[in-house]
């Protein structure tokens, strides 16, 4: 029985909340610190050193030796720091001093050259600046290392342009609040409301595996993805693991995962199996997107920390196993005021509710015109395996709207407005000690990319391993760039309320090809988006494009997001991950083809080959057929593999001399990652052959359910 604990006794404490704070900070200057946080503006560096005093002091009771800015860079990996310790030079006694100044609070200096900029910085240009993010909280990282004070910061070049997923995510949430609080003052001129946050809530989904297994197995160490693997027989085909009782180490693993985030304010609620066997989920609860982006980005990192402890090893990747489901990460996205109004919440009568009705107008328009862009948002070279195979939302993007909204939609477009809603009906059991209840008036729909559920919507594409800044940062910008154009029109109008019912007919009659309530993983789906003409981009690579299109530079330079040369460099570095990810998975292969696979399957052939001469020697005529079936097709499987893994040799040495870029990336979609199947194909059919004593690695049986 492992230790009991409340919640309320660990919930944030470490972390520098505003409370600690304003226990903490002489009135005035919590004051000033308070009004930036919730306005925006600058502290004056002697606000920022009593705060930073403050902060280290808090800290230092808490066992922290050091500092570190951490941020957010355009990297694979999802966070940077480097730390500092708090010491200084001694007293002339020699004892200890310990400081933190405002300076160090408010900004740091790191090397910029050593990240991925996209051409934003050169390679003998090092200066970039992080700056305190004064509206995330500091929080206290424990480990190994000891305690560390983190600090959440931004990170912009020496010239200004953001070299993070941060930044930009900042801009588009100011740009969203602007172009929203402008729709609401039209509806309610007196409203109190200051600001329109997103709130996002991230459903994380993972695999636990064997520790032991995990060193093992080179391509999970090198890609996070098994790169060979023939299934175990048994699967997930019995439905037995979705929501099935969680086994005891599992358990432990999820107890101290949940006690490591509620130390550091995270509200992580849900926890349960997964489809897969040995797949698994945590959830949080909404936060401001800035926040929940934080929080996840923290969940992911103390996933992999806790999962040391237990001797276990967390997956993120998307598609660590083929032929069972892989991993995403639903981005359930909703709009809320200042004053706690959900702009997305229909209330009882939808058909009566002309706000919601123009936000939903403004969702439904904006990712029609940006599907793109969307898509793009929710892809690493990882999603490329799940998006489309009827275990994840197609690559496709539509919205689900459910029976109710359907309905509001279809009469507001016939008639140009809604008299009616469809409501909940009672839930018939055939029980008769169970008692009556309401059904929801919509079901809900899984195979959906971009679905409406209650008073949210949840874009349930995006990759696991992804950092949801960018998806986030996509979805704000592209429903502000429509509710710019909503308010422009509304503001000019003379009859607000004739305008009003007119835009929202016009936009949902223009872009009602976007609503999908079907199924999603269909073929005839397919065939009937293509009609519609919706895009369907298969691979990350092909909506890169969408980037630096002149419609996306023209509508994020508008919005102050990010300009041209800065969309520009993620397209680079997006062309540029994704050769370098799919080049180390290329090179694993080989390396594991011959150094592992093909000197084990020799082995086996070569014993064989003697057990049938030993036969023979001892008793001829003895039948050896099954034996010789047996050698002849490991042998032949043998030689396929050979010239397979000579075959991607050749062709990543030929994606070398590729031009950087579009060019290059295309060769790894289309010539690298064909090879690379047409290797896996004949060694997974070996491990099917060869005996397990000969195997060099754990199969896919081990691999899900030793854990």
């Amino acid at each position: 029985m492992s230790e009991a604990f409340k919640i309320e006794d660990v919930f944030a404490e470490n972390v520098f909340t505003v409370s600690k704070m304003k226990e903490r900070l002489p009135k005035q200057v919590f004051k000033n610190l308070k009004k930036v946080m919730d306005e925006g503006g600058n502290l004056s560096i002697e606000d920022a050193d009593v705060i930073a005093k403050a902060m280290k002091d808090w800290a230092v009771e808490k066992g922290a030796t050091h500092f570190t800015h951490w941020f957010q860079p355009l990297i694979v990996s999802l966070t940077a720091e480097k730390h500092d310790s708090f010491v200084t030079h001694p007293d002339e006694d020699g004892n200890v001093i310990t400081s933190f100044t405002g300076k160090q609070l408010i900004m740091g200096e790191p090397d910029a050259s050593s990240f991925p900029s996209g051409g934003l910085r050169a390679t003998c240009a090092a200066r970039g600046y992080t700056v305190w993010d004064v509206a995330s909280p500091a929080f206290i990282r424990e480990g190994a290392i000891g305690a560390v004070l983190c600090i959440p910061t931004v990170f912009c070049s020496y010239t200004g342009e953001s070299l993070d997923k941060k930044t930009p995510l900042l801009r588009s949430m100011d740009a969203l609040s602007n172009e929203a609080l402008r729709v609401v003052k039209l509806f309610d001129p007196e409203t109190k409301a200051t600001r329109v946050t997103a709130s996002v809530g991230p459903e994380q989904e993972y695999f636990l595996i064997s520790k032991d297994s995990y060193e093992a197995r080179k391509d999970l160490k090198y890609t996070g993805r098994t790169l060979f693997g023939a299934p175990a027989p048994k699967g997930q085909e019995l439905e037995d693991q979705y929501f099935g009782a969680i086994k005891e180490n599992v358990g432990a693993y999820m107890k101290d995962l949940n006690r490591e985030l509620w130390k550091l304010g995270i509200t992580a609620t849900t926890q349960h199996n997964e489809v897969a066997p040995g797949q698994h989920e945590m959830a949080p609860i909404y936060a401001e997107a800035d926040t929940a982006i934080d929080n996840n980005l923290i969940a992911m990192e103390t996933m992999k920390k806790v999962a040391e402890r237990h001797n276990l090893e967390c997956l993120l990747h998307e598609k660590p196993f083929a032929g069972v489901n892989g991993s995403g990460k639903h981005d359930n996205w909703s709009l809320v005021t200042d004053q706690g109004e959900n702009l997305l919440d229909p209330g009882k009568n939808p058909h009566e509710n002309t706000q919601f009705q123009l936000f939903l107008a403004a969702v439904i328009r904006a990712v029609d015109e940006n599907a793109g862009l969307l898509r793009l948002s929710a892809s690493n070279p990882g999603n490329d395996h799940r998006l489309g195979a009827n275990e994840a939302p197609p690559a496709i993007i539509s919205i689900f709207l459910g029976e109710q909204l359907q309905d509001v939609v279809d009469q507001i477009i016939k008639t140009g407005d809604a008299t009616s809603s469809i409501s909940g009906e009672k839930l018939v059991t055939g029980v008769s000690t169970l008692p009556d209840f309401m059904k929801d008036a919509t079901d809900r729909n899984r195979t959906s990319p971009f679905a409406f559920t209650g008073n949210k919507f949840e874009f349930r594409m995006v990759a696991s391993a992804l950092s949801i800044a960018g998806p986030n940062t996509i979805l704000n910008t592209i429903v502000a760039d429509v509710l710019s154009d909503f308010a422009d029109q509304l503001e000019k109008s003379n009859d607000v309320e004739k305008t009003l019912h007119e835009i929202i007919k016009k936009t949902l009659t223009d872009h009602q090809k976007v609503i999908f309530n079907g199924d999603g993983y269909s073929d005839g789906w397919v065939a009937e988006a293509e009609k519609r003409g919706l895009p369907n981009m298969k691979t990350m690579v092909d909506a890169i494009p969408e980037l630096t299109s002149e419609k996306t530079i023209e509508m994020f330079g508008r919005l102050g997001v990010m300009d041209k040369v800065e969309l520009e460099a993620r397209a680079e570095i997006d062309y540029e991950s994704y050769s370098k990810a799919i080049n180390i998975e290329a090179k694993t292969m080989v390396d594991m083809a011959g150094k592992k696979f093909i000197p084990a399957v020799i082995n086996y052939v070569t014993d064989l080959a003697a057990s049938i001469n030993e036969i023979n020697a001892a008793c001829g005529g003895v039948n050896v057929d099954v034996q010789s079936d047996l050698l002849k097709k490991a042998s032949d499987l043998l030689a396929q593999a050979q010239k397979a893994k000579i075959a991607l040799e050749a062709s990543i040495a030929e994606a070398a001399t590729k031009e950087e870029g579009t060019v290059q990336a295309n060769f790894f979609k289309d010539v690298v990652k064909a090879d690379m199947d047409a290797l896996r194909t004949p060694i997974d059919e070996l491990e099917v052959i060869v005996g397990k004593e000969y195997w060099p690695v754990p199969c896919y049986a081990d691999l899900l359910f030793e854990v």
